[in-house]
């Protein structure tokens, strides 16, 4: 580590301290290159990228595959607007339904983005198709979620961190504790649209609902015609050993929100992909985004899902992801207080503040974050080996069984 690439380093983070919005609150790193599971910072260390920019890199960083068409597609056309067609976007809308088992594909840009998609399918559904009076759409959401950050979907979050300072907020929802099936079949009314749900709460601690609930969920839904709707944008696409966490329950939602692992980590893409019956009320004019579905987006999607499949990452995550589990649950300390996952997804909750052994683990290589104050989560792309994947454990464990006291 030389002095000049030191201070590189403290001149990027005070030029971003200075110029950009503080709303985030980063691991002092500044990433140069990535390839695979790896990153490298402006001092030249190498570091293991165990959160996968929130499940968007799945198929790691700078996938050869998908930088190919990226380039191809972009010295092409990267942009028509939906005012016109490409040869991109009907392409990828087949690939996307077929995979989601369902019909109609509405490409947007970001995961809020897709929500919110949704939430206009689902009420649209709700007047036209289910007869609630105009106004009175329900959307059933769970305690502890998170579905993005726009002022509608902060005003249905339960946590205060998240609302304080951006009300008033959209009425319409009403919220119910996760993975409670009696609070869910008693929160239904004839107003309920939608049931809102993601089948594992990433950013509330890889938290995850009882064995049988998405199925019996789904079941109340079908009964009760309310539309079953799963937030998949951090879980879908490989992340948990299956193409969605709904298929471990077998479970069709009728709605699937999808972004993130998408487009590779390459370009924003997200889609809000689901039945006809529902898709279908969309008309020209009632809903857009200049960006959204756009060739370059499509094209880098197409490639993205073909990389998934082509080097069986869904099947990769499932095995691996067995590895990290057991190895994870072998370590001994005190500070543990319980280790959730599933695939290449697992949340270790700590007795105390978990930023600390995140800041101790940088230091030793390994990149992850705290989520919910005293969580790490751990999910690293999908193309990590073996090896490295045990690596990271090893450091996790010299980490957690030499405790720290936070201040």
């Amino acid at each position: 580590m030389t002095t000049s690439s030191q201070t590189r380093t403290a001149e990027l983070l005070a030029i971003e301290d200075t110029w950009g919005a503080h709303n985030y609150h980063p691991l002092p790193i500044v990433v140069a290159h990535a390839q695979g599971a790896w990153v490298t910072d402006v001092e030249g260390r190498r570091y293991l990228d165990c959160l996968s920019a929130y499940s968007a890199l799945n198929q790691g960083h700078v996938h050869p595959a998908i930088l190919k068409v990226f380039i191809e597609q972009a010295s092409r056309v990267t942009l028509t607007s939906r005012a016109f067609r490409n040869d991109q976007l009907p392409l990828f809308c087949q690939d996307l339904a077929a995979i989601c088992r369902l019909d109609v594909v509405l490409p947007m840009n970001s995961g809020a983005e897709a929500v919110e998609t949704a939430i206009k399918a689902a009420r649209q559904w709700g007047y036209a198709r289910k007869g609630i009076p105009d106004g009175a759409a329900e959307i059933i959401v769970c305690g502890g979620n998170f579905h993005g950050r726009t002022t509608t979907i902060i005003g249905f979050s339960s946590d205060e961190d998240y609302k304080r300072g951006f009300g008033p907020f959209t009425p319409g929802f009403v919220s119910v504790p996760y993975g409670d099936l009696a609070a869910l079949e008693a929160a239904i009314t004839p107003n309920t649209c939608a049931f809102l749900f993601e089948p594992i709460q990433c950013e509330g601690g890889i938290l995850m609902p009882p064995a049988g609930f998405l199925r019996a969920a789904a079941d109340v839904c079908r009964d009760r015609r309310v539309l079953l709707v799963a937030d998949e944008i951090q879980t879908g696409l490989g992340r948990t050993g299956a193409w969605f966490a709904c298929d471990h329950e077998d479970v069709q939602p009728d709605l699937y929100i999808l972004g993130k692992a998408l487009s590779g980590g390459f370009y924003p893409v997200s889609a809000c992909v689901g039945r006809r019956e529902v898709m279908e009320l969309f008309t020209p004019g009632s809903h857009g985004s200049t960006f959204g579905g756009n060739p370059l987006g499509a094209a880098v999607a197409r490639a993205a899902l073909q990389v998934l499949r082509d080097e069986q990452l869904i099947e990769r995550s499932a095995k691996l992801g067995q590895v990290l589990l057991d190895a994870l649950r072998t370590i001994e300390s005190p500070v543990i207080q319980a280790i959730r996952g599933i695939g290449l997804l697992a949340g270790i909750e700590l007795r105390e503040p978990a930023r600390a052994y995140c800041e101790r683990l940088l230091e030793r290589g390994v990149l992850c974050k705290e989520t919910h104050e005293r969580v790490i989560r751990l999910a690293p792309p999908l193309v990590i080996e073996e090896t490295d994947l045990l690596w990271m454990v090893d450091q996790v464990r010299e980490v957690l069984t030499a405790p720290v006291r936070n201040a």
